[in-house]
């Protein structure tokens, strides 16, 4: 089966941060491609063709495969004009080998659009059953054996021809650790690239600045100027000459010298005209603040559409539309392209927010808590840059060391989560997700899908990703200031220095609430603390001062507590007495903190004027709860960043051939439910066990079941319309004999009627601990997959963990570990462990069969249970279904 072509066309940004379309060839390129070839240099010809030969119309058609099993040719243009050509042609008598051949122009030579096709080549051929690329490369071309060798693929074999004029190369198509790790660093540099033009702009134009304060385009024009932005800043108008002190031009092609970032504010009906303009004039960066596109309706995502065509045929970027714009405090370009009427402090933080109202909070909340900012953008509608691409931006900006999002919707959750597992193990990146309530969950019919609401979604994705979620704005901030002010905390152990009682119980509260521990003091350090602090102070955990504690002793117990091995941080609070000047307290504080710098300290100023500056840069609180909040928030982070880097593991016993035959059978039928006896095939085809059982039509078939499986039995009703048997009474266990069976069968004919067709007779399983384990396609994030507390309190306790398919081993023992059930399989009052190991074998089999068969639409196993030894699936229901390929915008890729 061939890749799809909607997933074979794409935009890729290109070294240099341009863009560039890559599709299949059709018959209708033979023209373009003629032009492409005729004019290239004679060396780039001899290298492609190992010879000096121009192919002539017939041959050039005949690289086009005309049939999907005989390979593919992908071009790749920018500006209208080819610029590349690859393609691949499959052996017939070798079909896991391809003969590939690669020509760039010479003008856009060394950009990495080589690799690029390579990487999409590689893609298409592996679903193709290649497995390698061979090719002949004359001697001397450095550059495509290079290229090769950079790709990250391994090249498993070459070999000179006698008169050292060709060599072959031939290179395993399988993804490598090595290919992955390049491809990271491709993907990030050519971000980084893209992005350039938007942030760090040598030339800013806006097209639509009024000459009247007060209108967004006049307000951007003023901001900039009262920035001090470093380069030249050309109003646009069609008829004013000069705008705030500034040469003002008809038209951006009228400006004569080069644009980097060109901020567009005029009415949505003269976007696509200005954007035409702008591209003339070869701006790099767009910024669209105007509204009026996919926000408002059809027409508008009509507009927005043809907007994002004309950016991608630029090989240019755009911030928006629908946005207040961007700025980067950095002094060497003092960029405030926004309308919002505050400028934060310059800082380490970088954020973007896809509300522009929101936006224009966030910068003020940011200002009054003087929290610095590196760079700030509004994105808008993104139907271009998105937090992916800004993540990759500031991952490689050496002034930004925390990275903070506000989003309302993932583009391309797993490209998300690729580039956020790779840059949080650097940057720690925290986000708050809008949309939390089940207002928009999906009705189903299985467990699984009943409890993967949207939000167990976006929580899946981060866990695994290692972004910081946030619950609200506020404390996004409360995290992101101690993020970029304080090292992580090693672990989760807290050190409470108060001087005054009650709120050093509430922190204790909400340390303890939050996941964190407050560890008992070694002796060494209380004996420190006695030698200062009055009789009447507790030097425990928490450290009550007493009320009269002046600065020295803050300063002096924070040290102690810091140097206590068992303390990872600390968490110190104020209440200002009378006798104790808060600024003294904030300094002792302060150099305490720096004398430690491997360990967090937060501070608690509980007064109305908030903390001292004498603090800074310890992160300060009003009440001890949000602190304690913010540094559990920051430990998980930390946590996951010292866990290694998962793997999706290679599990033995799974019959690819026998689980596609099977699904592949129940969509030909039109798909739904499988029948009972798929179920168990399907299982069986992965190596999950499931309890013995028959599917029987009669009652004699009932009875012959028992005999063959052994008593006690279980007789459950099967139909399509009994998918919930314990709701539908349709299940009768501990049958001991024959009599009891015939009678539990009669039961269930009269009770369950029509919607009976037969009957599963089952092997009890007796003990174990009950679970659940599922997956479910979501539309957005692909499938999910859950693990639980199971059986009939499922519902009830709702104690269940989803990941993103496909699972390595760590997320799946993740997934165990943080349920509250998992104190079940430990072995709880006495009762024998259960056989974790067997249930997080059978989470990572559900993964493998969604790879195998992934139009596989529900799969809902429940209970599992798991034994002693082993684990064991009572009740399997799994649901497939072909779903239409999913429409794509034009999506972009690095």
């Amino acid at each position: 089966m061939g890749t799809p072509v909607d997933d074979l066309t794409c935009d890729i940004v290109l070294r240099d941060g341009s863009t560039m379309w890559i599709r299949p060839a059709t018959n209708e390129d033979v023209d373009a491609l003629e032009t492409f070839f005729r004019e290239l240099s004679p060396e780039s010809r001899y290298q492609r063709f190992l010879g000096p030969i121009t192919p002539n119309r017939s041959a050039i058609a005949g690289m086009i495969p005309a049939d999907d099993a005989d390979g593919l040719c992908l071009v790749a243009s920018a500006r209208g004009r080819l610029a590349a050509v690859a393609a691949f042609y499959t052996n017939r008598h070798a079909p896991d080998r391809a003969e590939a051949a690669f020509a760039v122009s010479d003008a856009q030579q060394g950009l990495g659009i080589g690799t690029r096709l390579l990487d999409r080549l590689a893609v298409a051929a592996r679903a193709r059953g290649v497995r390698t690329f061979e090719a002949d490369v004359r001697g001397g071309n450095s550059a495509m054996l290079e290229m090769f060798a950079r790709s990250g693929y391994a090249v498993v074999d070459t070999h000179a021809e006698p008169d050292g004029a060709v060599e072959r190369v031939r290179i395993d198509l399988a993804p490598t650790v090595l290919y992955a790790e390049r491809a990271a660093d491709r993907s990030q540099i050519a971000a980084r690239a893209s992005m350039t033009p938007i942030f760090e702009p040598r030339a800013v134009a806006i097209v639509g600045a009024g000459r009247e304060r007060g209108k967004i385009g006049s307000e951007v024009l003023h901001n900039l100027i009262a920035a001090g932005f470093a380069g030249p800043i050309y109003p646009v108008h069609p008829a004013a000459d000069e705008i705030q002190g500034r040469r003002a031009f008809r038209r951006a092609v009228d400006i004569g010298a080069p644009i980097d970032l060109a901020m567009i504010v005029v009415p949505a009906a003269q976007v696509l005209e200005a954007v035409d303009d702008c591209l003339a004039a070869g701006a790099r960066g767009i910024c669209v603040i105007s509204a009026g596109f996919s926000e408002t309706g059809p027409e508008g995502a009509l507009r927005e559409a043809a907007l994002l065509t004309k950016i991608r045929a630029a090989g240019c970027r755009l911030i928006g539309p629908n946005c207040m714009g961007l700025l980067n405090t950095d002094p060497a370009f003092n960029l405030n392209a926004t309308f919002a009427p505050v400028y934060p402090p310059a800082g380490s933080i970088a954020m973007s927010t896809q509300s522009g109202a929101l936006g224009l909070a966030i910068l003020d909340y940011a200002k009054r808590l003087n929290i610095g900012i590196s760079s700030f953008v509004s994105v808008g509608n993104k139907p271009d840059v998105s937090g992916n691409d800004l993540i990759q931006y500031w991952a490689g900006d050496p002034r930004t060391s925390v990275i903070l999002l506000y989003l309302e919707s993932f583009g391309n959750p797993r490209k998300f989560s690729e580039i956020a597992r790779r840059v949080g193990r650097v940057k720690p990146i925290a986000a708050v997700k809008a949309g939390r309530s089940n207002a928009g969950a999906r009705a189903a019919s299985s467990h699984t899908g009943a409890l993967a609401s949207d939000d167990a979604a976006v929580d899946a994705l981060f866990a695994q990703a290692g972004v910081i979620r946030t619950g609200t704005l506020q404390e996004l901030f409360d995290v992101a200031a101690l993020l970029a002010h304080q090292p992580l905390p090693r672990g989760r152990r807290v050190a409470i220095v108060t001087n005054a009682g009650g709120p050093g119980i509430l922190a204790a509260d909400a340390c303890e609430a939050n996941g964190l521990e407050l560890p008992a003091l070694g002796e060494a350090t209380r004996a420190e603390l006695r030698s200062f602090l009055p009789a009447a102070a507790s030097v425990g955990n928490p450290v009550d001062m007493l009320a009269s504690a002046p600065a020295d002793h803050y300063g002096r117990a924070v040290a102690a507590v810091l140097g206590d091995e068992a303390v990872d941080s600390v968490l110190t609070i104020f209440i200002p007495p009378l006798v104790t000047e808060p600024d003294s307290v904030a300094a002792a504080i302060r150099a305490s903190a720096a004398a430690a710098p491997d360990k967090p300290v937060l501070a608690i100023f509980m007064r109305a004027e908030g903390a001292p500056p004498a603090l800074s840069p310890i992160p300060s609180y009003a009440f001890p709860e949000p602190a304690a909040v913010a540094l559990a928030r920051v430990a998980t982070h930390a946590e996951w960043r010292q866990k290694p880097e998962g793997r999706v593991p290679v599990l033995d016993g799974i019959d690819e051939a026998a689980a596609t035959r099977i699904v592949d059978g129940r969509l030909a039928c039109g798909g739904g439910w499988l029948p009972q006896a798929d179920v168990s095939a399907l299982l069986a085809a992965v190596g999950i066990e499931q309890a013995a059982s028959r599917v029987a039509r009669t009652p004699a078939d009932v009875a012959a079941a028992a005999d063959a499986i052994g008593f006690p039995i279980a007789l459950k009703g099967t139909g399509p319309a009994l998918l919930h048997k314990t709701e539908r009474h349709a299940l009768r266990l501990g049958i001991e004999d024959h009599a009891a069976l015939a009678a539990a069968a009669a039961d269930l004919a009269a009770s369950l009627g029509a919607d009976l067709d037969g009957y599963l007779v089952q092997q009890m399983v007796p003990g174990g601990v009950e679970m659940i384990v599922g997956a479910t396609q979501d539309p957005t994030f692909g499938p999910l997959i859950l693990c639980g507390t199971g059986g009939v309190l499922v519902d009830v306790l709702a104690d269940t963990a989803f990941r993103l398919h496909p699972l390595t081993a760590e997320s799946a023992a993740e997934m165990i570990e943080g349920l509250k059930g998992a104190r079940l399989l430990g072995g709880y009052r006495g009762a024998a462990p259960a056989d974790v190991a067997a249930l997080h074998d059978v989470l990572l089999r559900v993964s493998a069969l969604l790879t195998v068969c992934p139009d596989i639409q529900e799969i809902d196993f429940n209970p599992v249970k798991v034994l002693a030894s082993g684990a064991v699936v009572v009740d399997a229901r799994v649901r497939v279904e072909r779903l239409p390929p999913r429409r794509k915008r034009r999506g972009i890729e690095y």
